[in-house]
């Protein structure tokens, strides 16, 4: 009676694997992983294997991720902060990228962080980070003195194909 059970249980198990191979094999399209299949380790993002239009960003000591953005000719370092609906600057980043702040109208409402200001509206021709270059990014100047470091909010980063945070890394690609 036992012998008959056990060989019921191994002719079910036989036939439950043979199923799962079969149901691999058909969505796989084999039943063998291609030798040049890559491994986790193989695909980690590295400078050396990033795209032509990707770049890759490392969690500071501070726990952030900071870009140095090229805006028309001027390096500008952005705190990436994907809370911030749009890109925000400084007043003293502004003054740099000879936007005139004080000529500015600083008609809108802004809720930061760090309490509440008034912004300008402004548009960005472009902003290169590394590799990635979006044209037509909406900012905001905001009056000086709130906010420490400009930052590189979603009016960037939500024209961007794709962002990843993986481990200390933020890649994004264009």
């Amino acid at each position: 009676m036992i012998e008959r059970i056990l060989a019921v249980l191994i002719g079910a198990v036989v036939i439950a694997l043979t199923v799962t191979f079969l149901i691999n094999a058909k969505f796989s399209g084999s039943s063998e992983p291609e030798a040049n299949t890559p491994t986790l380790a193989q695909t980690a993002p590295t400078a050396a294997n990033l795209s032509a239009n990707t770049a890759m960003l490392r969690r500071e000591d501070d726990g952030h991720y900071w870009a140095r953005a090229d805006i028309d000719g001027t390096s500008i370092k952005l705190l990436v902060d994907t809370g911030a609906s749009i890109v925000a600057l400084t007043w003293r980043d502004a003054q740099r990228l000879r936007l005139k702040p004080e000529e500015l109208d600083f008609k809108w409402g802004i809720n930061t962080a760090n309490g509440q200001t008034q912004g300008a509206s402004v548009l960005i021709p472009s902003i290169r980070v590394g590799n990635v270059e979006i044209e037509n990014v909406e900012a905001m100047v905001l009056k000086d003195g709130l906010l420490e470091n400009s930052l590189l909010g979603m009016s960037f980063l939500g024209k961007l194909y794709s962002y990843e945070f993986k481990q200390n890394q933020l890649i994004i690609q264009e």
